[in-house]
């Protein structure tokens, strides 16, 4: 290997590790903003209990039960479509 050749591929091996340091230690994890959705959990998959009677995460009994919340990314609760409606902010009113 020529003196020309060597130096590219250690120049290029030296790039190849210090990217790969910068890229380990700048990967924080990304925070994402939840909000509690009333009406958009299958049964036994809500996040927590809502009213009397219910205890806590996969307490749901029936899909889309407004009594019971979801937790999904913050401002996308009221634009999930289910067969009973939109996704809300509030429990029902029962």
């Amino acid at each position: 290997m020529n003196p020309r050749n060597l130096a590219t591929a250690a120049f290029t091996l030296a790039a190849l590790v210090s990217g790969a340091a910068m890229a380990q230690t700048n990967a924080a994890p990304a925070k994402t903003s939840v909000e509690k959705c009333y009406g958009v959990a299958l049964s036994g998959q809500n996040d927590c209990k809502a009213g009397a009677g219910t205890t806590c995460a996969a307490s749901q009994k029936t899909d889309y039960d407004a009594d019971h919340w979801k937790n999904v990314p913050a401002g996308t609760c009221t634009s999930i479509k289910t067969p009973h409606g939109m996704g809300s902010l509030t429990p029902s009113a029962s």
